[in-house]
């Protein structure tokens, strides 16, 4: 979970995903890698340096364990106007995630993004390591470049 705050309604609506400038057709995440690609068919189109949840090791359990979950989800809403610069909201919990949860009497988190830096931080100046509480943090200006080339439904396959 990171820092994020819930879009308001309008925010959902207000913020539909600009046109793609290229086709990009998914997402792809290899955590041990610290690596966010951009992917048309099984080629990269272009490949980013990441920071994840504090505790990045495995696949995320109950709120506030500082993973990042692994599996497959989509962009489902947009927060231009987050603590970050920019976040795009994966689809966290699926609902397998939330039947695991259910199971072991614990909330699942939420509020899963991949997303810029805290607002107010200059672009030279990135927070180093793994600092979020379970999200997916690029620099600024690769989540200008995300923002604009993967629409709503974009798929996001976090691999370990």
């Amino acid at each position: 979970m990171s820092w994020l705050p819930g879009p308001s309604a309008s925010e959902r609506r207000v913020s539909p995903a600009p046109r793609a400038t290229s086709a990009v057709d998914r997402i792809v995440v290899k955590k041990a890698a610290r690596r966010l690609y951009l992917m048309r068919g099984d080629q990269s189109v272009r490949a980013y340096p990441i920071a994840l949840g504090f505790s990045p090791r495995g696949h995320k359990r109950r709120e506030g364990d500082g993973r990042t979950p692994e599996g497959r989800y989509a962009i489902d809403w947009r927060n231009p106007k987050s603590r970050f610069h920019k976040s795009l909201h994966l689809s966290y919990p699926s609902p397998g995630d939330s039947r695991r949860a259910v199971f072991r009497r614990q909330a699942p988190g939420g509020m899963i993004m991949i997303h810029g830096q805290p607002n107010g931080r200059a672009e030279a100046e990135p927070l180093e390591g793994d600092w979020t509480l379970g999200c997916i943090a690029v620099s600024n200006s690769a989540i200008e470049e995300i923002w604009r080339l993967t629409p709503l439904g974009t798929p996001v396959e976090v691999l370990p």
